[in-house]
């Protein structure tokens, strides 16, 4: 039996929650918590089957210690914040149980993306002979698979590696952000940054840009350099690579706004004072933004989410390859109460979910999506609703 404690109640928790009932054969009894048990419960209304609901504070490791005790699940997915990483794992340790998230751990007050934190809790997951999956969602995660199946059926070496990220989806409104708009403006505001020949190379924050041509009618869009968390885990596991960088697309209206608000200040992620008291800017802003979960009704579109790979063939030729995942906002919505940017981080939680709980991928210690077999995985997701294509570019 493989109890499953989800974390987490906002849009991807909502889609994992939805894909994890779908398959009681796995997953035999879930739980559904966050701060505001309310969430929990309207999402387990939605859904073919009970699940639990309890209310958590994910930065309080004694509460989730004392949930995770009492619901004696086989497996926590934290789809929480990324701040809350490092506590939900610590409560993993105490209790003796596996973990997996979709993002990497940020501290609140420093704009660093790095897996340092995490990859510090190697010897100790090992020790208490328990795993750690890191970053399964889709970039990171999914497209770290990509880089791993490229590498193991088309490619001697890779020697440069570009991921591509189009949201071709238009939700009407002038501006709002398709997951947590906290995470998404620290992410996008950032300095980019990308690996060659051994080094990391810094840029302005969306300075560097190029033009793609998307597949399935999404045509040519602009794709703006921005530093994303699977390059660092992705140039240590393959490090031939010499060239990996990370690229995504934005409309004009979402551009034109955020830099209004990069000029204003809106973006900072430091206290100031207001009327007596300190606000962070950042998280006034999130509180007046839309909530990503009410675009999933307006959302029409398909994302466009992949890997341009370069380097030897098998064969010893020179060779380019592209391999992606195109996904449709309507049809997300239709299945999950969700659009497709929860939706393609939520199916692949639930499928590197199933890897761990059936043994498929199963070893004590703290790992990232790229270090385990990618077959089974990319099998799974295919059939749980995210189905991937793949070309050679001549």
């Amino acid at each position: 039996m493989s109890r499953t404690l989800i974390i987490g109640a906002g849009g991807v928790g909502r889609v994992v929650a939805h894909k994890c009932a779908q398959a009681p054969e796995i997953f035999s009894e879930i739980m559904l918590a966050s701060r505001t048990k309310a969430k929990c419960d309207a999402i387990a209304a939605e859904l073919p089957r009970k699940v639990a609901t309890a209310k958590v504070d994910a930065d309080n490791v004694p509460e989730l210690v004392a949930l995770i005790k009492d619901f004696k699940p086989k497996l926590v997915i934290n789809v929480a914040l990324p701040y809350q990483d490092l506590t939900i794992m610590d409560a993993c340790l105490e209790t003796g149980v596996d973990y997996l998230d979709t993002a990497n751990y940020e501290p609140p007050d420093v704009a660093k993306f790095e897996y340092k934190w995490q990859w510090a809790y190697q010897e100790r997951f090992e020790k208490a002979g328990i795993m750690a999956l890191l970053g399964s969602g889709f970039d990171p995660g999914v497209t770290n698979v990509f880089t791993a199946y490229a590498r193991k059926h088309h490619f001697s070496r890779i020697d440069v590696l570009d991921i591509i990220d189009c949201n071709a989806g238009d939700h009407g409104q002038p501006f709002a952000t398709n997951f947590n708009p906290e995470i998404n403006i620290r992410e996008v505001t950032a300095r980019g940054r990308y690996y060659e020949h051994g080094e990391w190379v810094e840029t302005d924050p969306l300075s560097w840009s190029m033009d793609f041509d998307f597949p399935a009618g999404i045509g040519q869009k602009k794709c703006f350099l921005m530093y994303h968390e699977e390059l660092e885990s992705l140039v240590k596991h393959f490090p031939e690579i010499k060239r990996a960088r990370f690229w995504m697309t934005f409309g004009e209206s979402y551009l034109r706004h955020l830099k209004v608000l990069e000029n204003v200040g809106m973006t900072r992620i430091d206290p100031v004072d207001f009327q007596g008291q300190q606000i962070v800017p950042i998280q006034f802003l999130k509180a007046v933004l839309p909530d990503p979960g009410s675009l999933g009704p307006l959302t029409k579109g398909k994302t466009c989410i992949g890997n341009v790979v370069q380097g030897l063939g098998t064969d010893g030729a020179p060779r380019k390859y592209y391999i992606y995942q195109i996904c449709d906002h309507e049809e997300a919505y239709k299945e999950t109460n969700s659009q497709a940017i929860s939706y393609t981080t939520g199916v692949p939680a639930m499928v590197g979910a199933a890897m761990m709980l059936q043994g498929i991928w199963k070893k004590p210690g703290v790992w990232n999506m790229e270090q385990f077999d990618p077959d089974p995985f990319l099998a799974e997701l295919a059939k749980r609703g995210l189905p991937w294509q793949e070309t050679f570019i001549d």
